[in-house]
């Protein structure tokens, strides 16, 4: 009898011990499949395809523009988008980014040129090491870069030598202000308007002045331009700052009858081309820029040809297209 109640609670125990232990496996099973989806995700955020792109200047509207293209494309795609860029212009940074991008090990990135040889040799030991670079606004031809996505610099400068040539009477003088003597796009700019303007009887540029990228310099020059100047017809600017600053020195000699052209579509020159300040303004197409740039990377990565030079539209905006003017960002 004292055998046969030991022999039960023995089998009982066991019994309950068999509970215990299903019970933990069911809840072990349960946790699992709860934290799955997770680490899932951290798998997949992991193996990502990492895509870093470097702006000219952290918040300029114009690079917000290329980004939003860029991440909206990297989500279409399954990849991963981080953008980076000094606070005010500064290539310095840049390249320091570059290279800390390279350290992070990037997959590719996404980048101005700069046309620094540092910069370049940046480039090729990415590209040396397995990273694709494409150029984006600005190129730099002679790197190891995979691509150029961007504005027909050359071009859109013969567009504007078009829209002045189409509005001078012969004679005409001719004032240009430029962003950046150093930058390559704006050299391409101002060598695409110039030689519109040399085949054009009757125009002559008088003075080419650099502006800094500046609003406030923009303003300053021209203002010493058309006293120094005092038959000048035409003032050009070729980056996004310079139109509104050559309107408000213009502002201070009201009999002139300055007519002004400017490049990009920031809100200040878009009022000013309404109010008859500007006469119009080429645009280019930022967002445009960034999505077809991981569009191409993706087209790499599956193993399809991309073009070395995808040039994106840049159009002009006047008073009479106003009511259609493209979305988009200006760009100093």
């Amino acid at each position: 009898m004292r055998n046969m109640k030991w022999n039960i609670a023995v089998f009982l125990l066991l019994f309950l011990f068999a509970g215990l232990l299903a019970s933990f496996f069911l809840s072990s099973l349960r946790i699992r499949g709860l934290l799955q989806p997770e680490a899932a995700d951290d798998k997949a955020q992991t193996s990502a395809f990492r895509i870093t792109l470097i702006a000219q200047e952290l918040d300029n509207p114009y690079w917000r523009a290329i980004e939003k293209g860029a991440r909206e494309a990297a989500d279409a795609y399954g990849m991963q988008l981080d953008y980076a860029g000094p606070l005010r212009i500064n290539p310095e940074e840049q390249i320091k980014l570059l290279e800390k991008a390279l350290a992070a090990k990037a997959d590719a990135v996404l980048l101005q040129g700069l046309n620094d040889p540092r910069y370049r040799a940046a480039i090729d030991k990415a590209a040396d090491q397995g990273t694709v670079v494409l150029t984006i606004d600005t190129d730099e031809p002679e790197s190891k870069r995979l691509a150029y996505i961007g504005t027909d610099n050359f071009a859109a400068g013969e567009r504007l030598g078009e829209l002045v040539a189409g509005a001078a009477f012969p004679p005409s003088e001719i004032a240009v202000l430029i962003g950046n003597e150093q930058a390559p796009n704006q050299q391409l700019r101002l060598n695409g308007f110039q030689s519109v303007i040399d085949k054009s009887r009757g125009l002559k540029v008088v003075e080419v002045r650099s502006s800094s990228i500046s609003r406030l310099k923009a303003a300053a020059v021209a203002e010493e331009l058309l006293d120094d100047h005092p038959g000048l017809d035409f003032a050009v600017g070729l980056s996004a700052l310079d139109g509104a600053g050559i309107a408000e020195a213009a502002e201070r000699f009201p009999s002139r009858g300055l007519q002004i052209f400017a490049f990009d579509d920031l809100e200040e020159t878009v009022d000013l081309i309404r109010s008859g300040g500007i006469s119009a303004t080429l645009v280019q197409q930022p967002y445009e820029m960034g999505y077809v740039a991981v569009s191409m990377l993706n087209d790499h990565i599956q193993g399809k040809p991309v073009t070395e030079r995808h040039y994106t539209a840049a159009s002009v905006l006047d008073r009479s297209s106003i009511a259609e003017k493209p979305e988009g960002a200006g760009r100093p």
